[in-house]
């Protein structure tokens, strides 16, 4: 059996400090936007990256893969947010096989009065006190981490894991 490559003192600091951000960070998110504009941030991501689509429309499966999302986890969300009025789905008309979402007029204006607080929020827990060279680190690593978790997870030595 091969022994584990465990973490040394400088990486088990760092990876604490990453899964207390991983928790923290999505709820003061989800706080500001459920408190400011009844949304939680992944309905604001999704509403967002829809405002930046040409036409304000993208497929199903490509705006789960804008928000690093699970299509059925979207489909919630698309659900929940086209009965609010702030989007509707329709069938791709370039491929009836795909249901595209389409940003309403009500969810390009909840965009619009969301973004300022959100803003503000990114600002103040990520942003703000941090030079140009950290927020380039910050980009790399997350660039770097990201890549690494859509790679195929890492296998377990032993059988059964």
């Amino acid at each position: 059996m091969a022994q584990p490559r465990w973490l040394n003192d400088d990486e088990v600091s760092a990876w604490i400090a990453l899964s207390g951000l991983m928790f923290r960070l999505p709820a003061a998110l989800d706080a500001q936007l459920l408190r400011d504009n009844n949304l939680t941030f992944f309905d604001y991501m999704v509403l967002s990256m829809l405002s930046m689509k040409p036409g304000r429309t993208a497929r199903l499966s490509d705006l789960a893969a804008a928000v690093y999302g699970s299509l059925s986890r979207l489909s919630n969300v698309v659900k929940r947010l086209e009965q609010r009025g702030v989007l509707r789905r329709e069938p791709d008309p370039e491929n009836a096989r795909y249901t595209q979402a389409v940003l309403t007029d009500a969810g390009w204006d909840l965009v619009v009065r969301a973004a300022p607080g959100h803003v503000e929020a990114v600002r103040h827990y990520v942003i703000d006190g941090l030079d140009s060279q950290q927020i380039d680190v910050l980009r790399q690593v997350a660039c770097h981490v990201a890549r690494k978790v859509e790679e195929q997870p890492p296998t377990c030595p032993e059988a059964g894991c």
